[in-house]
């Protein structure tokens, strides 16, 4: 049934929410497919500047709806949880309450930082079903935490907590419980006052460096420097001319 996924704007935020809390926010193809739209939405809409991804009720996402596979409905066989195989032009920040576990560990490390309450949450509980991994954790959840942790927790499934999430990487933050989103969205927001060209092209070439060797990924993150130097750099070296930002200041960019 349609409505599964909230969506709201807040300032140049957009919030996208999974709205199934009983059911523990899992995703069914219904939702998956909503929740795809609801990125491929965002991405179109210039008023957006970054998109946040949570749970409704407190908890993020237990992953696929099991009770929807038993029965055999058929999710895509490609990002079966929905987004994540797009190439987000824009960033995205996960805010964690409760569980982010299995496809819901997926959607959280899909986004390219982790906002986690202090109770929060993360592992592989598929495991205990056989139920794979294919919406990019084998791929994400290495390149983020290292070869030798993932492992851990891909062949284990267990618990990690907020706390050893921080302790390496997987979380970005680790806030009071209910306060996540809130988190998120400043954090959000912050990133939204910076020169956006400038920025989506350090993290485009972030991204892309992983499929290159190192002296072509220095290539293309030079020939992407290029077109932020072209397209304001120079404004923004005015500014600082002028005074704007200095001592590390980020409240008059």
């Amino acid at each position: 049934m349609p409505g599964q996924i909230m969506i709201k704007h807040i300032g140049t935020t957009q919030v996208v929410t999974i709205n199934r809390p009983n059911a523990r926010n899992s995703v069914n193809p219904d939702t998956a497919n909503e929740l795809r739209a609801a990125f491929e939405a965002g991405e179109k809409n210039d008023a957006v500047k970054v998109h946040v991804l949570t749970g409704a009720d407190g908890i993020f996402c237990a992953g696929a709806d099991l009770k929807a596979v038993a029965a055999g409905r058929k999710f895509n066989t490609t990002a079966p949880m929905g987004p994540t195989w797009l190439k987000l032009s824009k960033p995205s920040i996960a805010a964690i309450e409760g569980h982010a576990v299995a496809g819901g560990l997926e959607l959280a490390v899909f986004c390219d930082l982790r906002v986690v309450a202090e109770s929060a949450i993360m592992g592989v509980f598929c495991r205990r079903w056989g139920v794979p991994l294919v919406d990019g954790g084998t791929v994400r959840l290495p390149r983020l935490i290292g070869h030798s942790r993932a492992m851990d927790m891909i062949l284990t499934g267990r618990a990690v907590s907020a706390e050893e999430a921080l302790s390496f990487g997987l979380a970005n933050r680790m806030v009071p419980d209910g306060t996540a989103l809130r988190e998120a969205i400043e954090i959000a927001e912050t990133i939204a006052k910076f020169p956006q060209e400038c920025m989506r092209n350090d993290r485009e070439s972030a991204l892309e460096q992983w499929d290159l060797s190192f002296e072509d990924a220095l290539a293309v993150e030079a020939a992407i420097g290029r077109k932020s130097f072209r397209n304001g750099a120079t404004a923004g070296a005015k500014r600082f001319e002028q005074g704007k930002g200095r001592g590390g200041s980020f409240n008059n960019i």
